[in-house]
């Protein structure tokens, strides 16, 4: 591939602790820059990882989410103020990523992501981010991503646990989760506390740079679990299901 136009001055100096690391440098930022990246879900994770991921300067940046911004949400999800209550997340999101890096592109939908629509809207992105608290959601986003062949970073956190994943193909997220869980915990019923959500959702960005640039190794196959009242993680592998409706052998797809 070759490289974009140059950097202007003004993305030098902005870039500039990016440029001189080794494993991103300008070629890393270039990719950077011409990576599209779609984040499902502006709650918890999806704010702190937009946020990361328009200041390291990716290129497109869309954000999709159907709610509005409450005020339970400002315990957690730092990219909204308390003037953007009643808001679109998206619209507020948009505005607040748009000040912090003017280079980015950015694209608000707001819409609810399901098996009816996940593959047409994920088809053609580079990456995909899902931080959303509905199974639903996330196997459909994750089949589709199957289907597309996108990459997929997801997470996921609760009391005071949470969790990143990278898939990429085999094994997919629904070989972690074949099918909805009958009984899931909410964050609205059992809490959750409010730096986990930046934690997990930078440890997102993180992995999502790294996959875009090429730097280091990423969470493919892996499950990486943080406790923090123990201050504990740990990473698991993630075992491919021969019998996956999405990415096993027959691939007859979820979506």
């Amino acid at each position: 591939m070759s490289p974009g136009p140059a950097f202007s001055d003004a993305e030098v100096e902005r870039y500039a602790r990016h440029l001189v690391l080794r494993e991103i440098g300008g070629p890393g930022q270039q990719k950077l820059r011409a990576a599209r990246i779609l984040i499902v879900g502006m709650g918890g994770l999806g704010a702190p990882a937009s946020l990361y991921l328009a200041a390291a300067g990716v290129g497109g940046l869309v954000i999709a989410d159907p709610d509005r911004v409450e005020t339970s949400n400002l315990q957690r999800q730092v990219i909204f103020t308390t003037t953007d209550r009643g808001r679109s997340k998206v619209d507020a999101g948009l505005r607040r990523l748009t000040d912090l890096n003017p280079h980015v592109e950015t694209q608000a939908l707001q819409l609810t992501v399901d098996a009816s629509n996940a593959r047409d809207l994920i088809d053609g992105f580079d990456l995909v981010l899902d931080g959303t608290d509905d199974f639903a959601t996330r196997l459909a986003v994750s089949d589709a991503c199957t289907a597309t062949g996108t990459p997929l970073v997801s997470g996921a956190i609760g009391r005071w646990t949470g969790q990143v994943g990278v898939f990429i193909g085999r094994p997919c997220y629904r070989c972690l989760v074949p099918e909805i869980p009958p009984e899931v915990e909410t964050c609205q019923a059992v809490g959750v506390i409010g730096a986990l959500a930046g934690v997990i959702g930078a440890m997102m960005a993180l992995e999502a740079i790294k996959l875009v640039t090429g730097a280091g190794e990423s969470l493919a196959g892996r499950l990486l679990v943080y406790d923090a009242l123990s201050a504990v993680t740990r990473t698991v592998r993630v075992a491919p299901d021969p019998h996956c409706p999405s990415c096993g052998g027959d691939q007859t797809g979820g979506v």
